[in-house]
C-alpha cells in the first residue's frame, strides 16, 4: 500500500521504453526509444525520481527524411543514452539499419543540433559514450542486432573522439556473452566510471524474462566480470532489466528499468540500489551494485530522500487550442506540410488526406498518436467530419499489429455514417466491426474502454445517448513497442481535396464506468 513515503511501481506506467536517466544539479532527465514515430527523443523532467512531465523531444524529424516519409513502426531510434558533459547534454542511440548517431544541446529544452552519425553499420545498436573526467579520454560501447548484422550477444567497445563526433579506433568485442554460461541476447549496456573501476550496466535473456547484468574491469577494454544484480525472483514483475544509474546530490544511488507488459509496452519501475564493501586485496573498491531487495524488483518502496513534490505525469489530454496539439502526441512518420492546420479557435483540425493505403491505418504516416495508458483508461474524443469526398473519414484508434478504429465516414451518397473497423495482424486491409449506422449531424462522440488486458469496448454517441459498437477487441504491441491511441483523417485516392475532419476536448480518465445496459444498437445486432 502506497503511503506519502513510499512509491508504487511502475512510476512511468506507459511505454517509455528502453529508458536511461541522468542528474544534472536538482533535476533528473529521461529519455527513451522512440523508434519510427515523430517527434523522437522524448525528454522527460523530475525532481523526485518518482513524479515525472514530459518537457519535449530531442529529435524533430527522422533521418534520412525520405526513409521516414511512411511508417517503420519498429525501427528509427533504439535505446538511447543520456549525458551531461562539458556543459551540454548529449544523446547517443542506434538505428539498426544506419548506425550510431548523436545531439546534443546547451539546455534540455534545445536547441538540439542535427543528427550527426557517429559510426555507420547495420546492426549498431543501443550505444552509450562514457567521458573519463580523471584521464580526459572518451569511449563509447554499442550492442548488436542479429536481425541486420548476423551478429548478437556481444558489445564492442570504442575510443572516442572528446567531442563525440567520431571514433578513434575499429572497435573490438569487450563482452562475448557467448563465452558466459547461459547468457543470451546480452544488449542494452550503459557505461559508467566509478571507484577506480569501469562499470557496464547490460540486461541479457530477452526483453519479457531477462534480468540484469553488470560487468566490471579496471580497463575500458577488459577483461570484465559479470554479475546478475536483477531479476524477476519470486516476484510478479517480470523480466526486470534495461535502464540507467542515477545518483542524487546526497549520495543516494536507484536504478530505472522497464518491464514489458505485452500490449502496453515497457513501462518503467525505480528501484533502490547500494554498493557491496570492497575487497581490500583488490585494492580497495569494487563492491558490485544491489538492485532493489537484495535483487529481486520492489513494488512499493520508501521515497527518495528529495524534496517532496506534487503528484506529476506525462500529459495525455488536449484541448488543441489554435488547432496545436501537445507534446505527448507523435506522427507514425516524418509530418507533410499541411497535415494540421492552425485555427483561431480549439479543436485538432486534420486535412483527410488521400492515400492509396487509407485501408490500412498501419501505413498510413498521417496518424498522430500517443501511448496507451498502463492502467484500465478511457480514451473519448469529440468529432466533426467535414470531408465532403465520398470515402472520407476519421476517427479515434488503437493501434498495434492489429488495430480498431469507430469513427465517421462520408457514404457516396454523402450521407455521414458512424463506422466501426478492425484489421487483424495477418490481413492487409481491414473490415467492419459493426454495422454503420447514419450520423445525420456529421458529428459524433467516440469513446474507448481499455480494460485489464488491454481489452478495450467501443462506443459512440450521436446526440442520443451512448451505444456500444461491436464486440471487445484486445489490444497488440508492435514487434517491439506497446499499442498506441491515434486520430487520424484520410480519404481514397482521387482528385482534388477530400476536406477536413475536427477532433475537440480529447480526454484520457483512469476509471472505467460501471456496466449498465446500453440502448439497443443497431452496430451490434449481428455481433456478440
Amino acid at each position: 500500500m502506497t503511503t506519502p513515503e513510499t512509491y508504487t511501481n511502475p512510476v512511468l506506467d506507459a511505454d517509455w521504453s528502453d529508458p536511461d536517466v541522468v542528474r544534472v544539479g536538482d533535476d533528473f532527465y529521461l529519455t527513451a526509444s522512440s523508434f519510427g514515430r515523430v517527434p523522437g527523443l522524448p525528454l522527460l523532467h523530475s525532481r523526485d525520481l518518482v513524479n515525472w512531465t514530459l518537457v519535449g523531444h530531442a529529435l524533430e524529424r527522422l533521418q534520412p527524411e525520405e526513409d521516414f516519409a511512411a511508417p517503420r513502426h519498429d525501427c528509427g531510434v533504439w535505446a538511447p543514452s543520456i549525458r551531461h558533459h562539458d556543459d551540454r547534454f548529449w544523446i547517443f542511440w542506434g538505428d539498426p539499419d544506419q548506425g550510431v548517431f548523436q545531439v546534443n544541446a546547451p539546455g534540455i529544452r534545445g536547441p538540439w543540433t542535427r543528427p550527426h552519425l557517429v559510426k555507420a553499420g547495420r546492426g549498431l545498436i543501443d550505444p552509450c559514450p562514457l567521458w573519463d573526467d580523471e584521464t580526459g579520454d572518451a569511449y563509447l560501447v554499442h550492442a548488436w542486432a542479429r536481425s541486420r548484422s548476423g551478429v548478437k550477444n556481444r558489445l564492442t567497445g570504442h575510443r572516442m573522439h572528446p567531442d563525440g563526433t567520431s571514433l578513434l579506433d575499429e572497435g573490438r568485442v569487450i563482452v562475448d556473452g557467448d563465452r558466459i554460461p547461459g547468457w543470451f541476447t546480452l544488449e542494452g549496456p550503459k557505461l559508467y566510471r566509478h571507484d577506480g573501476w569501469f562499470w557496464i550496466f547490460a540486461p541479457a535473456g530477452g526483453v519479457e524474462t531477462g534480468w540484469q547484468g553488470v560487468f566490471r574491469s579496471r580497463g575500458f577494454f577488459g577483461p570484465y566480470e559479470e554479475r546478475i544484480v536483477l531479476e524477476q525472483g519470486d516476484t510478479g514483475i517480470n523480466g526486470p532489466h534495461q535502464g540507467g544509474w542515477v545518483r542524487t546530490a546526497a549520495g543516494e544511488d536507484w536504478f530505472l528499468h522497464f518491464q514489458q507488459r505485452g500490449a502496453y509496452g515497457r513501462v518503467v519501475h525505480l528501484q533502490p540500489m547500494s554498493w557491496e564493501a570492497g575487497d581490500t586485496a583488490t585494492g580497495g573498491g569494487g563492491g558490485w551494485p544491489v538492485i532493489g531487495d537484495a535483487g529481486a524488483p520492489v513494488a512499493v518502496h520508501r521515497r527518495p530522500a528529495l524534496p517532496a513534490q506534487p503528484p506529476a505525469a506525462p500529459a495525455t489530454d488536449d484541448d488543441f487550442p489554435g488547432g496545436r496539439y501537445g507534446r505527448q502526441w507523435q506522427w507514425t512518420a516524418n509530418p507533410g506540410d499541411g497535415w494540421a492546420t492552425q485555427h483561431s479557435g480549439d479543436g485538432l483540425r486534420l486535412t483527410c488526406l488521400r492515400s492509396a493505403a487509407a485501408h490500412d491505418l498501419r501505413a498510413l504516416p498521417h496518424v498522430l498518436t500517443q501511448r496507451l495508458p498502463g492502467r484500465p483508461a478511457v480514451a473519448e474524443v469529440e468529432l466533426r467530419l467535414d470531408g465532403t469526398e465520398p470515402g472520407a473519414r476519421a476517427g479515434l484508434a488503437v493501434l498495434g499489429d492489429a488495430y480498431a478504429w469507430i469513427g465517421l465516414e462520408r457514404a457516396a451518397d454523402g450521407t455521414v455514417r458512424l463506422v466501426h473497423r478492425f484489421a487483424e495482424a495477418v490481413a492487409d486491409r481491414e473490415r467492419d466491426a459493426g454495422v454503420p449506422c447514419p450520423a445525420p449531424d456529421g458529428r459524433a462522440l467516440l469513446r474507448i474502454e481499455a480494460a485489464a488486458g488491454a481489452r478495450c469496448r467501443f462506443r459512440y454517441d450521436l446526440g442520443d445517448g451512448p451505444r456500444r459498437s461491436g464486440p471487445v477487441f484486445a489490444a497488440t504491441p508492435w514487434r517491439w513497442t506497446g499499442a498506441l491511441l491515434g486520430l487520424f483523417a484520410t480519404a481514397p485516392e482521387g482528385p482534388g481535396h477530400a476536406g477536413s475532419a475536427t477532433f475537440t476536448r480529447f480526454r484520457i480518465t483512469s476509471h472505467l464506468p460501471p456496466t449498465v445496459p446500453s440502448p439497443s444498437d443497431p452496430a451490434e445486432e449481428s455481433r456478440p
